[in-house]
């Protein structure tokens, strides 16, 4: 798919209307994690350099088409100025005015999109309100392309349109993780629950080399192979589909990679006493919490002969240790392979950035996504309706 970037459009004497992802963490009414500010910095830096007027949209929280006053983004404008280090004015009413007095490198930021019930409807009388508002519009909120919504979607259709950098630097990476890949191709998958993750692994199986799944997912395949996993979490109702999942890997070629060994306990807390056994071998009382060191050790080979790696999901309630000794781990021998040059490495969703952050194994990562529902959803094979506006 094709999509234009910063680099093909005139932005001088034009105003840019650039959706960004800025739904930042607040407490008492300060912003307590300003990343998803700093990775709009590029995109607002450029637009000025080449001649144009940034006026950022954006929303926080869910108020459903509402107002409601702690999801104003008036809250979120201090932290965007001191972020940028540019002087950022918030508007909720009289856009149009506000766009006519912008002055030097003032950049405008309007109230959070979702306080109007025509932004998650995909409202096209929206979408031409803020589109009277500039001439060219950006679109570099990859987190939320999921959604067609009026200023992801709708919007795209009304004036020239392309992707801000920290867009394009993500469908870049995730091209390369599964579009036209470098072959063989790992992927790693766990959590919780299938249930949560049948269209990604049923699309994962038909375009990867080796599947590893992790975590209490990887237990309900056990148990669709008649395993006993005693008091672990599993969805048992699902042995059928775990079994049509897995025959459908084998006829692809795509090598399942479950736990080798296991770590049971029988309570789940911090220092809680384990045992490592086969996975045929865990007691009626005991619950599984994490993969074992044969696993790992099997992992870390995969990934020595692999060329690129997409992650998504723990290989075991990593929250307390020592059931997070799998993740750490296997995360540690990726970001080594990434930083040595031999393996891609893509990365994405809640769970994964939190794990991998706890293991220390983030910053050699190739390219981590802080999206979590596109980057899942580009992961299960689906359109995005942000990014398919775009081409």
């Amino acid at each position: 798919m094709a999509w234009k970037t910063l680099d093909d459009m005139d932005f001088a004497g034009k105003r840019a209307l650039v959706r960004v992802d800025i739904n930042v963490p607040v407490e008492d009414g300060v912003v307590t994690d300003t990343t998803r500010i700093e990775r709009i910095i590029p995109t607002v830096d450029d637009i000025q350099a080449k001649g144009g007027k940034v006026i950022l949209m954006a929303h926080f929280g869910r108020p459903k088409g509402q107002v409601v006053p702690e999801m104003s983004l008036e809250i979120i404008a201090p932290a965007v100025a001191d972020v940028l280090g540019l002087p950022v004015t918030w508007v909720n009413a009289d856009y149009a005015d506000a766009v006519a007095a912008m002055e030097g490198d003032e950049v405008l930021l309007l109230e959070n999109l979702r306080f109007n019930p025509g932004e998650e409807k995909n409202d096209e009388g929206f979408a031409k309100r803020l589109a009277s508002l500039g001439d060219i519009y950006v679109n570099d909120a990859f987190s939320a392309a999921h959604r067609a919504h009026a200023s992801t979607e709708a919007i795209a259709h009304l004036l020239p349109a392309c992707a801000g950098r920290l867009m394009a630097e993500e469908l870049g990476a995730l091209e390369k993780a599964l579009g036209t890949p470098e072959r063989p191709v790992v992927a790693v998958v766990g959590g919780a629950k299938v249930s949560t993750k049948l269209d990604l692994l049923g699309n994962l199986v038909g375009k990867v080399d080796h599947l590893v799944i992790g975590g209490g997912m990887a237990n309900t395949f056990l148990a669709a192979q008649g395993i006993d996993v005693g008091k672990s979490l599993c969805e048992h109702d699902l042995a059928d589909t775990a079994r049509e999942i897995l025959g459908k890997a084998e006829a692809a070629g795509c090598e399942i990679i479950l736990p080798r060994d296991i770590v049971v306990a029988r309570e789940f807390k911090a220092g809680a006493d384990t045992e490592t056994v086969a996975p045929d071998a865990c007691p009626a009382d005991a619950m599984i919490l994490d993969a074992g060191p044969q696993t790992v050790a099997y992992i870390s080979e995969v990934l020595e002969n692999a060329k690129t790696l997409v992650w998504n999901g723990p290989l075991g309630a990593f929250e307390i240790a020592p059931f997070d000794a799998a993740t750490n781990a296997a995360a540690a021998r990726a970001a080594e392979l990434s930083k040595a040059g031999k393996l891609i490495s893509v990365a994405g969703g809640g769970d994964t950035v939190a794990a991998l952050n706890q293991a220390g194994a983030a910053d050699d990562f190739t390219y981590i996504s802080t999206a979590g529902g596109a980057f899942l959803e580009w992961m299960e094979g689906k359109e995005l309706p942000g990014v398919a506006a775009l081409s």
